[in-house]
């Protein structure tokens, strides 16, 4: 009996220590996620809903939603920054169209940035082949205009006037205006997709603001996802042999033609030094 008495005693011991470890973990682990910025939620998010992903690949929507809630709650504080920095004043002086880019995390399954636009500043019509892009205004004012491809491609695109076109890229596409309005913070995140919800888009700021960007996946020129630049023309401004657009729905379309990288835009890259991110 004693013998076993010694034996339950030690079981009991363990038990209870065993437990005082498990709840020491736990509170360790709360606390970690009560100290977690919203940067490194953002990031571990990423991490799940792009780690299967490639190009052209869209992720559930559960995943959709779950990362779109992180960015909806997410201000220009969280990413250290304030309206009165250096990026977002306009230099009078300087005909080009500066905007920063904060790069604050790339990996061959995303990329986490920020663009940083004074008043005025623009970002040029441009696309995003076979990604998924959250965006999300952190403060400021920005005008938003988007365009989706219509899908019975133009035949031949034979042009009748060609004022003002790019002879170098004389090709026009047909696209359809998806978005074209001023959003100020707070605002909902948006979502474009490899093939809707505006995959080709320009940013215009009417204030100082700045836009925290998601891209899954990134660009990748070796992997065909290249940037490519737009010039847009109102539908009515170009005659192309076999298009027909109702009347009533001519405003919402417009030809788009590629260009070169635009000489009057240059994106500067400056080192990101809000909350850092601890990758594992």
């Amino acid at each position: 009996m004693g013998i076993e008495k010694i034996v339950a005693d030690e079981k009991l011991k363990e038990y209870c220590e065993l437990q005082k470890e498990t709840n020491s973990r736990s509170k360790r682990s709360r606390r970690r996620q009560k100290k977690m910025s919203a940067v490194q939620k953002l990031y571990e998010t990423c991490k799940e809903v792009f780690a299967s992903g490639g190009t052209g690949v869209v992720p559930p929507e559960s995943d959709i939603e779950r990362l779109k809630s992180i960015l909806d709650t997410m201000t220009e504080k969280d990413v250290g920054l304030r309206p009165n920095m250096p990026y977002f004043r306009k230099k009078t002086d300087d005909p080009v169209n500066n905007i920063t880019y904060l790069q604050v995390h790339e990996c061959d399954k995303f990329s986490i940035g920020i663009f940083c636009l004074p008043p005025s500043g623009a970002i040029p019509l441009h696309n995003h082949p076979g990604m998924t892009v959250f965006s999300k205004l952190l403060f400021g004012t920005v005008h938003v205009k988007s365009y989706d491809w219509v899908k019975d491609d133009v035949p031949g695109n034979t042009i009748a006037d060609s004022n003002h076109l790019d002879i170098k890229h004389p090709k026009l596409q047909l696209a359809k205006v998806k978005v074209n309005s001023e959003f100020t913070a707070p605002c909902n995140t948006s979502i474009l997709y490899p093939a809707d919800g505006g995959n080709m888009h320009c940013f215009t700021a009417v204030t100082a603001c700045a836009v925290l960007d998601v891209l899954g996946p990134p660009y990748s020129d070796p992997n065909g996802r290249h940037c490519t630049y737009y010039l847009d023309f109102p539908f009515s401004s170009h005659a192309v042999d076999g298009v027909t657009v109702p009347e009533e729905e001519t405003e919402g379309h417009a030809w788009l033609q590629e260009r070169d990288y635009p000489e009057d835009f240059r994106m500067v890259g400056k080192v990101y030094s809000g909350p850092r991110i601890v990758e594992n």
